[in-house]
């Protein structure tokens, strides 16, 4: 009973300052009908703030998004800024089209001038690469993007970038939490109703005339596309990126190209995702493209289908960075090309042989985006920095460019993207990937998950024998600590694994390679078939050790 009391004394405190009138018209009924189980689910701690920010439901309470949550969120970011001499610095704000995003901005804005800060605001919804760009394009010493990238439409983030354009880091994130630790009641940060400055259209024009970075003059521009912007706030500036470029029109799949945040044609607004990409393979078969591109909502992905045995293929994350990186070689491109620890090895051979620096980091491009001498940088969650002078984060627009100048460059050669993943796999072996991911409703699944690992480690996978079983929480020279396990296989095949959970969504992530020899170009059908077989066999093996 006191607990009971001790919530609802804790919800009408929430609910006496709550600026929102739908959040807190929801809390005032769940008050009313006395759920204690829907009180517990909002306070039962607050939303954590870390370096990727904050991301959740939007509802009411301290565990949900909700413009309470906001504005501490942004007067704790004000207070660090100050705190790190940056008094009267520019802060510059993104939102995309999601549930609340807008409000959230607003609010960020607010705040930043309330506290003495100066704060701009982007003209509307636009892909999160704009206010990555943004940042360093106007000096600013933060930025904030409102977003919750490819989540499910309940939840909404707000992600921190410093002035160098790059998104937080240790130990800014734990000092930004604490600072918003200390803000006590929301009556005590300033929010003036005017006083920020909102943007017009000029840097979106100077991150579109940025993007003529990414492609060699007069190189081939006749790819045709189908492109897909999943609800989000992709279209209108990869439009007009393409026609700046000279390349065709792509053809929209017109279900999905204006914003939505209901994403109503998709389970879930991820490319990746099963059934996400159907309507574009439905299109696809109605025009008959060269490739098919997709964003995710926020436009910082980029996603790549093939013609496919008369159908249509994803290609994967790793197939896509390791064509990219072969494509900036081929246009003689020099520097450090860097990568995450979960993507495929490919790039580092790839890197090797054509003697350009390579470094591998963890997960997220809050690390690839630091890495010295950085020329491009990805991930296997179809994340490419392509530009790194310009936007230090993934970028899906100039990626989907680049990725079209190469499909370009092939067709006049009579060749296709396939075609190249061919070569690479005859120089460098057949790498394939795979990735057994679980989402929970239960974060405490995956902690059990992890525990059970560590505990007892798997002795071997798909009958391969693990030769080393590495616990990433303790940290290296060549990585910081960060929760996952890595395994290396014994056997010819240089089968490696990952688990992980992850650091935006409720899964346990998992990614397994494998690498196959191909000695000639008929053995390529074989040692495809052979790579699936073995990925196959340790993710019934690896999900078995784990318990999932």
């Amino acid at each position: 009973m006191q607990e009971q009391d001790d919530l609802i004394t804790r919800a009408q405190a929430w609910l006496a300052e709550d600026p929102d009138p739908e959040t807190a018209a929801e809390l005032a009924a769940i008050i009313e009908a006395g759920d204690t189980a829907g009180l517990a689910d909002r306070f039962s701690g607050t939303l954590q703030f870390g370096t990727a920010g904050l991301r959740g439901e939007i509802g009411a309470g301290p565990m949900r998004m909700n413009r309470s949550v906001v504005i501490r969120a942004a007067a704790g970011l004000a207070a660090y800024l100050k705190a790190q001499g940056h008094a009267g610095g520019l802060v510059v704000v993104g939102y995309d089209a999601r549930y609340k995003s807008a409000d959230f901005a607003r609010d960020t804005a607010a705040v930043m001038t309330g506290a003495g800060l100066r704060a701009a605001v982007l003209p509307r919804p636009l892909p999160t690469p704009v206010l990555a760009y943004a940042i360093r394009h106007l000096g600013a010493v933060a930025g904030v993007e409102v977003t919750a990238s490819h989540n499910p439409p309940r939840d909404n983030g707000y992600k921190v970038y410093l002035g160098d354009g790059s998104q937080i880091v240790s130990p800014a994130d734990t000092e930004i939490a604490a600072q918003i630790a200390a803000i006590g009641p929301l009556a005590s940060v300033q929010r003036p109703p005017a006083g920020w400055e909102d943007l017009g259209d000029e840097v979106l024009e100077a991150y579109l005339a940025r993007t003529d970075a990414v492609l060699t003059p007069g190189s081939p521009r006749g790819v045709r596309t189908v492109y897909t912007a999943m609800h989000g706030v992709g279209k209108d500036v990869v439009m007009a990126a393409f026609a700046r470029h000279g390349f065709p029109e792509p053809v929209l799949v017109a279900e999905q190209a204006e914003p939505d945040p209901a994403f109503p044609t998709v389970a879930f607004p991820n490319p990746e995702e099963p059934g996400a990409m159907d309507l574009s393979f439905a299109k696809a078969a109605e025009v008959n493209p060269d490739i098919v591109i997709a964003n995710d909502p926020d436009a910082d992905r980029c996603a790549v289908a093939v013609p496919d045995n008369g159908g249509w293929r994803m290609l994967r994350g790793d197939e896509v960075g390791a064509l990219l990186a072969a494509h900036l070689v081929h246009k003689g491109a020099e520097g450090v090309f860097a990568e995450s620890i979960v993507s495929s090895s490919l790039l580092g051979r790839i890197a090797e042989a054509a003697g350009v620096g390579y470094e591998e980091t963890l997960t997220g491009f809050k690390w690839i985006a630091r890495v010295e001498g950085l020329r491009y940088g990805y991930e296997e969650a179809l994340g490419y920095c392509v530009d790194p002078e310009g936007v230090r984060d993934k970028d899906g627009v100039t990626a989907a460019l680049l990725v079209a100048e190469l499909a370009s460059e092939l067709k006049e050669q009579g060749r296709t993207l396939a075609d190249l993943l061919d070569d690479l796999a005859m120089a460098h072996g057949l790498h394939a990937t795979d990735q057994l991911s679980v989402r929970v409703s239960d974060l405490s699944v995956i902690a059990s998950a992890m525990a059970a690992l560590r505990a007892e480690p798997p002795v071997s996978l798909a009958g391969l024998r693990v030769v080393s079983a590495e616990d990433l929480s303790v940290g290296s020279a060549a990585l910081p600590p960060t929760d996952g396990l890595r395994y290396y296989l014994d056997g010819d095949y240089k089968a490696r694994v990952i688990v992980r959970p992850s650091g935006t969504e409720p899964k346990l992530k998992c990614y397994l390679e494998v690498v196959v020899p191909v000695p000639e170009a008929s053995d390529l059908a074989p040692a495809r078939t052979r790579g699936q077989e073995v990925l196959d066999a340790i993710k019934k093996d690896l999900a078995a050790a784990a318990g999932i």
